[in-house]
Order: C-alpha cells, then structure tokens, then sequence
C-alpha cells in the first residue's frame, strides 16, 4: 500500500546506519521533512525524541535492538514506518523506461529509481513523471535526431565517473536497453571499470506503440513472425530483399527519416505496392496518431509525420482497420489515451 502524505515542516527520525538510510534521508528531505536521525540503537532507552515528532522511518539495516525505542513510539501514538535498506553503492543499473509513459514501467524500474542516487535519463524515457517517482539527482542525457546532446561516449563516462563516487546510478531509457537503446556498450563500459552493472528490461515500443494503434504484430492466419528493424540508417539492397522475403510483420523503429529509401526498397524487392503500412507516432503519448496508407503510397501520406514513430508493415494493419470499423472506434489512439489518463 502506497500513501501520499504531506511531510512539509514535519518532524520525521529516521533510523538505521548511515549507509542503510541515506536514501530514506533523502527521500524524507526532498518532501519536505525536518528529518532527525538516529543511527544506533545503543542507547534507545535514554533517547530523547524530537518534540512534535510525525512518524518514525524505521531502516532495516540489520541492527538488533531498535525494538524498544519502536514500541515506545508506537505506545506514544507516532506512527511507525519500515524502510528499507539501500542498496551497495557504487553500481548501475539500466532501466528499459518503456514507450514513454510511467504506467508502464515495471515494478522492478520502480523500485530501481526509488532507490537510486543519480539518474540520466533520454527524451524517450517517462521522464516528465520522474520527480514523482525518486528523489535521485536527475540528469538530461538526452539526444535527438541529428543533436546529441550528450555523446555515447560522454553518457558513459559519466555513468561510471558517478558510480565509482559511490552512487547508485540509473541509466533509464526508453524502451528496452537491449532493443536498438546501446545497452550493451553501457553495459561493457561498466565492466571494463570494474563496476557491477544490471540490467531492467523494459516494454519495448515495437510491440506496444503498434498496441497503442490496435495492431497485433502477430495475429492468428494473417502473420506468424515479426521482425524488428532500426531506422536510423537506409537498409542495403540485400536487406530489403530479405525482409520482403520473410514474410509477416516488419516493425521499423524510428524509421520516418529513412521511410522513402525503405518503401522503394521493398518495393524494388518485390514486396506488392498495396501492402498495408501504418505510422505510430508518439505511442501512449499526447498527439498519438496513426497514418495508414499502403507500400506504394506511405511516403506522401506520412509527409507531414515525425519522430518518435513506429512503422508497421503487413496484413496485421488490415487487422486493426477491421477491428475499428467492427468496434465503431473512429481513434483508437485517443481510446489508448483516455485508458492510461493521457
């Protein structure tokens, strides 16, 4: 159970070792608390609690002997809170942040971020909810098409820098870190200094931005595969002709800037002009919206389309199209909004 409590100018002690209840202090600081500490039960007995106290944080760092001096507080009608104990400094974690909206983070992501000392975060992770959701240093990495505001290289460097101070740092981006998000250069950056490093997988946004849209990436005698593809960069012959070859779903991410080269591509490879395609842009987003057209007339139809976007190719569109018609949903997108309070 989770409760939201106005803490501004109260009287909060917080126990446990330094170590264990760094992040609970902080935690209790950023909501406004006047926090006491307490790190060692030795003398529990002759402690003077804070006049007006509010509530006990009590850490579970692994000290016998805090019982007394819970049980007084308890007797004394101040409520009792159990925290737990932070992590081991002095490691990262890479969190998938899913398409962009913090109802779908994980809960493992949760309890990561709630924890952490410092956070650096992209444009397409829920970044805009993150003050809500931890008390961590909060540092804008992001990059965009064309404008890296950060490089990689800079983006790890950081990363380790702050962990070797003995942070526990979040590297949270959107998405999945291991589908197109770089995660494996994080990860190795971190290894080669001597950092232990974990990974959080997120919801990737080539299953649920199309999700957002109604469009099953896979669908019962219409498509049995898909296939993910990164649009950063114009495919080759070689690999148009492979995808128009597979069959089923092809899921493109980030793909408008190189939507031209990709449509002609397969259709020089012999994928039929009238296959159906859909644009995703901004998935679970404000302004989600879709654009369906078929190969041989996406690229005027989406000319007016941007990034963040997710191309969707194959019959499974024709799904969803059958599927608003049935329901009578003119906007599916605006449906998928209005469900997770967008």
């Amino acid at each position: 159970m989770q409760l939201s409590i106005d803490l501004t100018g109260r009287n909060v002690l917080v126990t446990g070792t330094s170590t264990a209840a760094r992040q609970a202090v902080r935690r209790y600081e950023a909501a406004g608390a006047v926090v006491h500490r307490l790190a060692s039960p030795g003398s529990v007995q002759s402690v003077e609690l804070p006049e007006q106290l509010f509530l006990v944080a009590a850490v579970e760092d692994g000290q016998p002997g805090w019982a007394p001096l819970l049980d007084r507080c308890r007797e004394a009608g101040i409520p009792v809170a159990a925290e737990p104990a932070a992590g081991p400094a002095g490691h990262v974690t890479l969190v998938g942040g899913g398409p962009g909206t913090s109802d779908l983070l994980t809960v493992a992501a949760l309890k990561v971020l709630r924890d952490a000392d410092v956070v650096f975060y992209d444009r397409l992770a829920p970044y805009q909810e993150l003050p809500l959701l931890t008390s961590a240093e909060l540092v804008d990495v992001g990059k965009k098409p064309g404008h890296h505001k950060v490089s990689q290289s800079d983006i790890e460097k950081l990363m380790v820098e702050s962990a070797l101070a003995g942070n526990n740092v979040v590297r949270l981006k959107g998405g999945d870190p291991y589908v197109f998000g770089r995660g494996g250069e994080e990860v190795a950056a971190c290894v080669a200094a001597g950092i232990k490093v974990q990974v959080v997988s997120g919801v990737t946004s080539a299953i649920s931005v199309p999700a957002a849209a109604g469009i099953p990436v896979t669908h019962r005698e219409v498509s049995h595969m898909f296939t993910v593809v990164s649009g950063h960069a114009p495919l080759t012959e070689k690999e148009h002709h492979h995808l128009a070859g597979l069959g089923g779903t092809i899921v493109v991410l980030m793909g408008i800037g190189t939507l031209h080269q990709l449509a002609a591509g397969l259709r020089r490879a012999g994928m039929r002009p009238d296959m159906p395609m859909a644009v995703v842009e901004r998935g679970y987003r404000p302004g989600q919206r879709t654009t369906i057209a078929d190969l041989g007339t996406i690229t005027a139809a989406a000319a007016g389309c941007s990034n963040p976007a997710v191309l969707v190719i194959g019959e499974v569109v024709r799904v969803a199209e059958a599927n608003r018609q049935h329901a009578g949903a003119a906007d599916l997108d605006r449906l998928a909004a209005s469900l997770l309070g967008s």
